[in-house]
């Protein structure tokens, strides 16, 4: 009789829902649920998780593991557990979201070992003379120790945008020199919480077992040391906290006022080398590392003892992925406090919709701070008519003396601006002729220095058109306003003053945006112009003006998400004015400057908004309200996409017949999506409302694997961010 194999079940990484049998061989160990293996699939070899080793009827015909990579398991039961329902829920692959969650250095084969830490150290600035004027990065780490005016640590540096062997090289040169850092770090200390932030925080730290509190805080009201203090005693009893921050830009200011406050912090953000992600992912699984603040995809670091989940600025669409596995790691983060029975702290000026409804339903302990902390006051707004105004450089005479006087009372300014370059489109006067891209549905964004067209959805750069490619007129025209464009004006308006442009053009690493950011934190008079990037988390205490350009887009776009977005947007970028003793104002150029939202929210600000907003999204029947999952489909080919969705939508509908308990489905579509042709293939999409949630999934599941065009991509997004 032969012997016995042990059979085990594997995900593989790739784009298959099906788990697949594999037998251990005498010599291997049989692996923990969770462990890597290397095994064979088709003509290659692959990483894959080992899902079970109970395997109820295997399959006769099984091929080897050729190894066992880990002693034990790789991916812990809790994350495993989340990865599970991460696949029911997306309607994801198990092996692909599996690979979602390990680091990539451990999808490779990395041996999972913890490294020594290096002794930490100081970078001294010693002789910044040796730098040759030409090498510019190397001048912005002199610059970046001058200004600090202190010795950094590398990770500061790291943070910063520096890395470790541009430190070195200028180690080399003799420019910088290196010394141990003292093993005492001068700690900081709990500020005096006013009366709202005691109370949140006695709420926070109260709670027994998985609890959301929707921390709602105007700008400025004190949200972070509300963290700070509801993180103490979670460290105080020995557990880890895990703080979530929507950009990579924010990520070295909050590990800052976090060591300052609890000595080592760890980070995680796209901008870290693959080793470095590694060996914080593995720390913390070992409970090295306290407390662990990242973007996104930090949601998925295992924790020895996590205690408390913080996301911060909650609401922000950064924390959904817009491709491949498209999550939520806000809403994975109720998902992994839920597992582990603890508490999730979701903080916000302006909390999503999802958010608020969620705690209007009593699901989320609703927390307000109302006051700025310090006394601050919150900014006055004034809405300035452009029907009928000549503009210079798309501001107001109004707006421009506006701007005159809070520079002579030594204040600084804020342009808010959301579009990048210097105009969104090129125009022919004679006969209305746009330059659009070849590849996608999209007018071409002119730009300067370098001057050439680009399109911002492709990235496809073009040189400027000498003439009309349709009546041959020479004559074209800038039409409308970017930051370029802004900064260009505002720079002949104010030639005396400091002017800095921060959007994705001129701060394309951390270093650049630090470079910005201290120079504007000097305090004197200065104006900046950029877009959402100014929005975020900065704080200017002697901002005392911002001037939103235009805030009729997003109120007037059909994507009904729109709304929210612009409110949040203004109300973040209102945010920065005003942070310190002196009074802030808003200032907002609009077309219609009577627009309910508008003056809803400027009147009865985003509580008011919201509670509008999302009575309109109630009686639409809209997220929220009901839930929503999006199809997408593109091709080269039109008839490929349009029909691969027809077809899923007489699935639908033919599933929603047989099944029980679905009644209240609406599939919309398909139609074109917003942007029809983006890179050479057109795009449609469908949308599936269902009444409740396990209909939605319930729908979803019933179309399988359909067998498509080698040549047709498609996608379901469920809980959609947006449209595109």
């Amino acid at each position: 009789m032969a012997d016995t194999k042990q059979v085990i079940q594997v995900a593989v990484p790739r784009p298959l829902h099906s788990v697949y049998d594999y037998h251990i061989e005498a010599e291997h160990p049989v692996p923990q649920v969770g462990a890597r293996l290397l095994v064979p699939f088709g003509r290659s070899e692959v990483i894959g998780i080992c899902i079970s080793t109970e395997v109820a009827n295997p399959h006769t015909s099984t091929k080897a593991v050729i190894e066992v990579l880990d002693t034990e398991a790789a991916i812990a039961p809790e994350l495993l557990a989340l990865a599970q329902w991460m696949q029911h829920y997306y309607h994801y692959p198990l092996g692909e979201v599996l690979a979602t969650v390990l680091p990539s250095a451990a999808r490779k084969g990395t041996v999972l070992e913890i490294k020594p830490e290096a002794p930490p150290d100081l970078w001294h600035l010693t002789n910044a003379n040796l730098i040759s004027p030409r090498a510019k990065t190397q001048q912005a780490v002199v610059d970046h120790l001058a200004r600090v005016g202190d010795a950094q640590s590398g990770e500061a540096l790291e943070a910063a945008g520096f890395n470790r062997s541009m430190l070195r090289k200028l180690e080399g040169m003799g420019v910088l020199i290196r010394r141990a850092a003292p093993t005492q770090r001068q700690m900081t200390g709990p500020l005096a919480p006013s009366d709202e932030q005691q109370v949140a925080i006695n709420g926070i730290n109260a709670a027994v077992g998985f609890n959301v509190f929707l921390l709602e805080g105007v700008t400025g009201s004190g949200k972070t040391e509300v963290y700070l203090q509801s993180m103490a005693a979670v460290l105080g009893a020995g557990k880890q906290v895990l703080v979530l921050v929507p950009e990579i830009a924010l990520t070295p200011q909050t590990l800052d006022r976090f060591e300052s406050r609890f000595g080592g912090t760890g980070m995680v953000h796209s901008g870290l080398g693959e080793g470095q992600r590694l060996q914080t992912w593995l720390r913390c699984r070992a409970g090295e590392i306290k407390v662990l603040i990242g973007t996104r995809s930090a949601v998925f670091t295992p924790f020895k003892n996590l205690g408390l989940i913080i996301v911060d600025e909650e609401h922000d669409s950064s924390y959904k992925q817009q491709e491949g596995l498209r999550y939520s790691a806000r809403d994975l983060t109720v998902k992994r406090a839920q597992q582990l029975d603890i508490p999730l702290v979701l903080g916000s000026a302006t909390p999503s919709l999802e958010s608020f409804y969620n705690a209007k339903r009593e699901r989320y302990r609703h927390i307000l701070l109302t006051q700025r902390a310090g006394g601050a006051t919150m900014p006055r707004y004034q809405t300035i008519d452009l029907r009928g105004q000549s503009l210079r450089s798309g501001l107001s005479d109004t707006l421009i003396r506006v701007i005159h006087s809070h520079l002579e009372a030594n204040g600084q300014v804020l342009v808010y601006l959301n579009r990048r370059g210097f105009a969104p489109t090129l125009v022919c006067k004679a006969c209305g002729w746009q330059n659009v891209c070849s590849d996608c549905d999209a007018r071409l964004t002119l730009h300067r220095q370098p001057e050439q067209l680009i399109c911002h959805h492709c990235n496809l750069r073009f040189a400027l058109p000498k003439q009309c490619e349709k009546c041959g007129h020479h004559d074209l025209l800038p039409v409308g306003m970017g930051t370029q464009r802004a900064e260009e004006g505002l720079a002949e308006l104010f030639p005396d003053i400091p002017l800095y442009r921060i959007d994705r053009d001129t701060t394309r690493s951390n270093a650049q945006l630090n470079s910005q950011l201290e120079k504007i934190q000097v305090g004197d008079p200065c104006i900046m112009v950029g877009t959402q990037m100014l929005a975020k988390g900065h704080h200017f205490p002697q901002v005392t003006l911002v001037a939103v350009i235009n805030a009729d887009a997003g109120f007037l776009s059909p994507d009904f998400r729109a709304p929210e977005r612009t409110a949040q947007l203004i109300v973040q970028v209102a945010g920065r004015a005003g942070r310190a003793e002196k009074q802030g104002e808003v200032w907002i150029q609009s077309y219609q400057p009577e627009n309910p939202l508008l003056q809803r929210l400027i009147s009865q600000g985003y509580r008011g908004f919201a509670e509008a907003e999302l009575t309109s999204r109630i009686q639409a029947g809209l997220p929220p309200a009901q839930p929503m999952a999006m199809l997408r489909a593109e091709s080269i080919d039109p008839a490929l996409a349009r029909d691969f969705l027809s077809h899923c939508k007489a699935s639908f509908e033919s599933a929603a017949k047989s099944l029980h308990n679905v009644t209240g489905l609406d599939i919309l579509g398909p139609i074109p999506a917003p942007m029809a042709r983006l890179a050479k293939r057109t795009r449609f999409q469908l949308v599936v409302l269902a009444a409740t949630r396990p209909e939605l999934h319930r729908v979803l599941a019933s179309l399988g694997r359909p067998k498509t065009h080698h040549s047709l991509r498609w996608s379901i997004d469920v809980d959609p961010y947006d449209a595109m």
